[in-house]
C-alpha cells in the first residue's frame, strides 16, 4: 500500500510516499481503509522531532514512521475479538498514540472509533475528532460555557476555532476570535462576532474583558490572559508552548486566590464526544470548515501551510 512516511525528523520534505506492507488487524482491531485524514499540531511536533515527543517516541529517530491520527475510513476486516463493528461499516475517529493515518489502510481498536453518519463526507468526518474534542472539552466540560457569555478564542482561525464558534453559538454566545489578518475573513464567514488581527490588536490590553477564553496557542503569559479575563472568568488552554502550559500550571492556584479567575487545562479524552458531534451534524447544527482537500501526492505542501499557520479550518488529505 502506498503511505506517507517519515524516517528522519525534520520538516515537509523528509516526508515521502513509499510503499509499505498492508497491516494486518489483531484480535481487537478492525482494518481500515482510509478515505481521508486530517493534520494536527501533534503531527507536526512528531515530524519536527521537538523535545517532548523525541522523550516519547524515539530519541534520535522518530519511532513512529506513518503520522496521521484523525482518519475516516471504511471498515475492510474485523478481528475476531470486535463485537461494536462489521466489514464495510463507515467510521472515523482519533488514533493519536498509534497514528499510521497517512495511508491507504490503517489498524485501529473499537474505542478509537465510531460510526460515521451516512450524509457525512469522508472529508467532513476526518476533520472532527480531535479539534471537535477539544472544542467541546474546552468550552463545555472544562470552561463551563453559560448562556450568554462574551467568549474569545485566541488562534481562532484553525479547526479548534472552527467548531468552537460553532458550539458557542448554540449558546447564544457573543464571541471574538483572534487570528492573523489573512484569516479575518474566513472566521467572519464562520460566524465570529468581532475578529481581532493579533498584529495590530493586543486583546489582552484593550481594556475588554471576556467571561471564557478558550487558547489553542498558549503563547502568552498567564497573567497576560487573566488581565482580560471578568471576575469569576474562566481561562482554558487546549494546548500550545510547554513552558507556558507549565507557567499556567503553577499559577493556577494562586490566581484563583488572589484574583478569583480560573485557569484550566485540557487533558484531551480522544473520541469522547463523537456522539455528541454526529448529532449536532445531522441536526444541521454543526459544520467541518475544509482547507483542501490534498492529496497524498500534495502532503507536503500541506504540512507546509500548516507549519505556517496558513491554514483556515481544518487542513484535510483526501487519501
Amino acid at each position: 500500500m502506498k503511505a506517507l512516511v517519515y524516517t528522519n525528523y525534520g520538516g515537509p520534505e523528509v516526508l515521502q510516499i513509499q510503499e509499505v506492507p498492508k497491516p494486518f488487524p489483531k484480535d481487537d482491531e478492525v482494518l481500515i481503509k482510509v478515505h481521508a485524514v486530517s493534520i494536527n499540531d501533534w503531527d507536526w511536533g512528531l515530524l519536527q522531532g521537538d523535545f517532548v515527543n523525541r522523550m516519547m517516541f524515539g530519541l534520535f529517530k522518530p519511532g513512529k514512521n506513518i503520522l496521521g491520527s484523525d482518519i475516516a475510513g471504511q471498515i475492510e476486516a474485523i478481528g475476531k475479538n470486535v463485537r461494536q463493528f462489521k466489514p464495510g461499516d463507515e467510521v472515523y475517529g482519533d488514533l493519536s498514540g498509534r497514528w499510521g493515518g497517512m495511508a491507504e489502510y490503517v489498524c485501529a481498536q473499537e474505542k478509537s472509533i465510531a460510526l460515521k453518519p451516512s450524509r457525512m463526507t469522508w472529508v467532513e468526518a476526518a476533520a472532527i475528532p480531535q479539534a471537535a474534542m477539544l472544542a467541546v472539552q474546552g468550552l463545555r466540560d472544562i470552561g463551563n460555557i453559560q448562556q450568554g457569555q462574551k467568549i474569545l478564542i485566541n488562534g481562532a482561525g484553525g479547526g479548534v476555532g472552527a467548531y468552537g464558534i460553532q458550539i458557542a453559538k448554540l449558546y447564544g454566545a457573543e464571541v471574538t476570535g483572534v487570528d492573523s489578518a489573512a484569516k479575518l475573513d474566513s472566521m467572519r464567514s464562520m460566524g465570529f462576532d468581532h475578529v481581532i488581527d493579533y498584529a495590530q490588536q493586543d486583546f489582552t490590553r484593550d481594556g475588554k474583558h471576556y467571561d471564557l477564553i478558550l487558547d489553542v496557542k498558549t503563547n502568552r503569559s498567564t497573567w497576560d490572559y487573566t488581565r482580560a479575563l471578568s471576575q469569576q472568568g474562566v481561562y482554558v488552554t487546549v494546548g500550545g508552548s510547554m513552558s507556558r502550559l507549565l507557567q499556567a500550571m503553577l499559577l493556577k492556584p494562586w490566581i484563583r486566590a488572589f484574583r478569583k479567575k480560573y485557569i484550566r487545562i485540557v487533558m484531551l479524552k480522544p473520541n469522547k464526544d463523537l456522539d455528541y458531534m454526529n448529532e449536532l451534524f445531522e441536526a444541521g447544527k454543526i459544520r467541518s470548515v475544509i482547507d483542501g482537500p490534498y492529496s497524498l501526492d500534495e502532503a507536503a505542501n500541506a504540512f507546509r501551510i500548516f507549519g505556517r499557520a496558513e491554514h483556515k479550518g481544518k487542513l484535510v488529505i483526501s487519501i
